[in-house]
């Protein structure tokens, strides 16, 4: 398992290097500290992800949960920012040649799309590892499931990531948690310990959250494809529409992705993949 890792607190910037984190929307991002990997609730996430609906499977609950404000500032955004903190792939560094440019990307579909494709790839039995952003998928189950957290050392801060900055400094009991303490967990898991809505008021101070992160709420609920280079995977929000305040209906039948769902780098990395056999209707959808 990857662990999210920084070696020290994000500093404060200059005027002109915040300004420019901002134009880009990476400002958020840029702010997170170390939010150490519990290795034992991943893999209890990874038994109960379903790739065909991409969507875990719990007891009363089954939906993915990840909102979208182009994913990552639903989720993504709503917890920390747009852009991951580990290193980042080197095919993404041409859309960062053009500085202006770089707000018009939904960078936070890609961010949802590879955390998607390392999931259902880990939930293969002949796969021992997950990479990805995995501070996004620890933070989504520990505002969703608040009683399988670790204690927040910082519960009024943003990015809302940072409520768990370290927190294996002061919550050791979690931090040796196993994997069988998780599973019972989520067998035993009972209506109301599920929060359906995460961000309304009794839930987090709206005086946290920046003004700017519910300007494009309109489609966080959007059902649609998430396609990143190689990645096609499907945002399934019909299924897990109580997340959005809405009554729960009959859901689609799940989308075959076919080959475009086992995609994988090879080859030229300069492909135009909106022409692409495998991703062409997907990019069109």
């Amino acid at each position: 398992m990857l662990t999210c890792d920084h070696p020290v607190p994000p500093d404060w910037y200059n005027d002109r290097v915040e300004e420019h984190l901002r134009v880009t929307s990476f400002y958020h991002a840029s702010q997170i500290g170390v939010v150490q990997c519990q290795k034992a609730l991943v893999n209890a996430l990874i038994e109960r992800w379903h790739p065909d609906t991409h969507t875990f499977h719990l007891p009363i609950v089954t939906g993915m949960t990840m909102s979208s404000f182009e994913a990552l500032e639903a989720e993504c955004l709503h917890q920390f920012g747009v852009a991951l903190r580990a290193g980042v792939h080197w095919k993404f560094l041409p859309l960062l040649r053009e500085f202006c440019s770089i707000i018009q990307y939904s960078w936070g579909s890609a961010c949802l799309a590879h955390l998607y494709r390392a999931l259902c790839r880990a939930s293969r039995v002949d796969c021992k590892e997950i990479d990805g952003p995995l501070t996004l998928l620890l933070g989504w189950a520990w505002i969703r499931l608040p009683y399988l957290s670790p204690v927040p050392r910082e519960p009024r801060s943003f990015p809302l990531a940072n409520r768990w900055r370290n927190w294996e400094r002061g919550d050791r009991r979690y931090r040796y948690m196993k994997l069988a303490d998780f599973r019972k967990a989520f067998d035993e898991l009972q209506e109301g310990q599920f929060v359906w809505v995460a961000y309304t008021v009794d839930r987090v101070d709206p005086n946290i959250i920046p003004a700017e992160i519910y300007m494009h709420s309109v489609v966080w609920s959007a059902t649609v494809p998430l396609v990143s280079f190689e990645c096609v995977e499907w945002h399934a929000t019909d299924r897990i529409r109580r997340q959005f305040g809405f009554v729960q209906g009959v859901p689609h039948e799940e989308w075959n992705l076919d080959k475009a769902h086992g995609e994988v780098l090879i080859g030229p990395k300069n492909l135009n993949w909106a022409t692409a056999p495998t991703h062409y209707s997907w990019v069109m959808h």
